[in-house]
């Protein structure tokens, strides 16, 4: 059964486990393959479950994403106080409506606030992130930006999203911030070096995405050139050739402590993460309820210290083979 934890010392308070929304519109699978109905049933489901903490970002489509979620809302006569919601700003965009780049200037992320809640049909965001940081813009004047919607009613608490040491303490320092979503799981281990102490001392909570490592975790996978164009699994680094193979030995781990167990891998894996502290709350993304059920399954999944130790031995850093993003991509982590 989920849970209530608190994220930060400003009292954001979200469900153990969150829902990823960006699949619903994009990066995994085909456009064929995504279906609105079943969509909005998995939020339905969701929130039957117990599940607070929602997920979406103005970049995801663009625009499609947060639009979903407001739809769904609508059509299920959902209370606004039953759910936390979660999106981000800092893109800017093409003419073809493409990420072309960062913007975090103060007047660009009012007009993405705005946006994002005329989208929502909502008065106000529950969570609100940078989505990348801006290295031409100080951090001190976004979050003095995002302060003044914060004093307007418009936004309730501030993240910020794969943002470094150095951008973090400096943001805090400005105006406390709640929450840094970053990518955190058994697959990608990068934060537990400096960040997850970082955010400790600072009181600050982790929402962790992508939990599952972008669904390999869960043991039912393809080798990259498997999926179809367009689903970002083409061209992880990590699903491609030789590192494909050693990091299906590496996650033999998880598949075995789940087979003695009786639970599924992906099960496994968000409950290691959910062992690892009640200042954290991940978002596994899936636009089933399948899924879904299953993935809430993991909060009754119980790991003990052996359990725990065999699953960070196996899957430490240096036993996961390739890099978590792409050369582009991982030059717009602030790290």
């Amino acid at each position: 059964m989920l849970t209530t934890r608190t994220l930060g010392t400003q009292g954001l308070t979200v469900s153990s486990l969150g829902l990823g929304l960006m699949g619903m519109t994009q990066s995994y699978g085909t456009a064929e393959e995504r279906d609105e109905r079943e969509s909005i049933a998995t939020i339905q489901r969701a929130i039957e479950l117990g599940v607070t903490l929602f997920d979406t970002a103005e970049a995801y489509g663009p625009y499609a994403n947060e639009e979903l979620f407001a739809r769904a809302l609508k059509q299920l006569n959902v209370s606004r106080d039953r759910v936390v919601i979660a999106t981000k700003f800092g893109f800017k965009f093409d003419e073809k409506n493409a990420i072309a780049g960062v913007d975090s200037r103060p007047a660009h992320i009012r007009e993405a606030v705005e946006g994002s809640l005329r989208r929502l049909q909502t008065d106000y965001i529950d969570l609100l992130y940078q989505h990348r940081v801006d290295p031409a813009v100080p951090i001190e004047d976004v979050v003095g930006a995002v302060a003044d919607l914060v004093r307007e009613g418009k936004v309730r608490f501030l993240g910020l999203s794969e943002a470094g040491e150095k951008t973090i303490r400096r943001a805090h320092a400005a105006h406390p911030i709640s929450v840094l979503q970053s990518e955190y799981s058994l697959w990608e281990r990068n934060l537990e070096t400096r960040i997850i102490p970082l955010l400790r001392e600072l009181g600050i909570g982790l929402v962790p995405f992508a939990p599952l490592g972008r669904g390999f975790l869960t043991g039912s996978v393809k080798r990259a050139e498997e999926y179809p164009e367009g689903d970002f699994r083409r061209n992880d680094p990590r699903y491609q050739g030789e590192n494909f193979d050693a990091n299906m030995r590496a996650a033999s781990a998880v598949r075995e402590i789940a087979e003695r167990k009786g639970v599924t891998p992906g099960q496994i894996a968000l409950a290691w993460l959910l062992h690892k502290g009640p200042d954290i709350a991940p978002i596994p993304g899936t636009k089933r309820r399948k899924y879904l059920e299953e993935n809430v399954g993991a909060a009754d999944v119980s790991l003990n210290a052996r359990e725990m130790a065999t699953l960070d031995a196996t899957l430490s850093p240096e036993k996961v083979s390739g890099p978590r993003y792409n050369e582009k991509q991982m030059s717009m982590v602030d790290r």
